[in-house]
């Protein structure tokens, strides 16, 4: 090989062996293990070694309550939003020929388990009345018109 070849070579085996140098330093970096909340103990110090051991042993235990608790918090949560009024069916209609547009209405409102109310509102040209019957597992004491039947099935169709 010439003389005049070497030098460059050389510099540039130098510039790769540092850019590789510094690739290695920085993967070492990123794959460095995250200390413990408490450094372990010297291997001599046994009674520190002990104590050591036991917290480790009550941490799946402790991990365990927050689990049950978490549980029990969803568990509460899904309960509850169970009983809130989730479920919407309105039917606009025009149940008498003198008005002129369907401004009467059956409004179903009920939950995951299909208790709730339905609301009529009835307008003619001299009053506007309202009715309201309570919903109970799908189903009401009072009679429902058809409209507050179809109000309720639709409040029960899957979202």
């Amino acid at each position: 090989m010439p003389e005049s070849l070497a030098v460059p070579l050389a510099l540039g085996a130098l510039v790769l062996a540092l850019a590789a140098l510094l690739m290695a330093l920085m993967t070492i970096r990123r794959g460095k293990v995250v200390a413990p909340e408490r450094p372990l103990p010297a291997l001599t110090d046994l009674d520190a070694l002990e104590a050591y051991s036991g917290e480790q042993e009550a941490r799946p235990d402790a991990l365990s309550g927050a689990s049950r608790a978490a549980d029990e918090q969803l568990r509460a949560a899904d309960e509850q939003g169970r009983r809130v009024l989730q479920n919407v069916g309105v039917v606009r209609y025009n149940p008498f020929e003198d008005t002129g547009s369907n401004q009467s209405f059956a409004l179903a409102l009920v939950d995951a388990e299909g208790n709730g109310v339905v609301l009529s509102s009835l307008h003619s040209r001299q009053q506007t009345r309202l009715y309201l019957k309570e919903i109970v597992g799908g189903q009401s004491d009072a009679q429902l018109s058809g409209e507050e039947t179809e109000a309720l099935r639709r409040a029960a169709l899957p979202r």
